[in-house]
């Protein structure tokens, strides 16, 4: 598991995805949450925009097998 630092209050998944390197781009991070491939707190997450506050924990299911990702958002 990868903890990820952001700052405060939140951070958008999509930005998440490419502040901490899981995507390239926000192109692909958009295709990767579109796919389905991403999960927040265990479930499905759809939205581009869904807010990720301290502790949240990202899942992607990459080809290769599944990385999980810990949001920490720096007092």
């Amino acid at each position: 598991m990868t903890v990820i630092e952001a700052a405060p209050p939140f951070i958008k998944l999509e930005q998440f995805l490419k502040f901490g390197n899981i995507a390239e781009t926000g192109g692909m991070a958009k295709l990767m949450i579109q796919d389905g491939i991403v999960e927040v707190n265990g479930e499905v997450c759809v939205m581009r925009g869904k807010k990720l506050y301290d502790g949240d924990t990202v899942s992607v299911n990459f080809e290769e097998g599944t990385e999980e990702f810990v949001c920490r958002i720096r007092e």
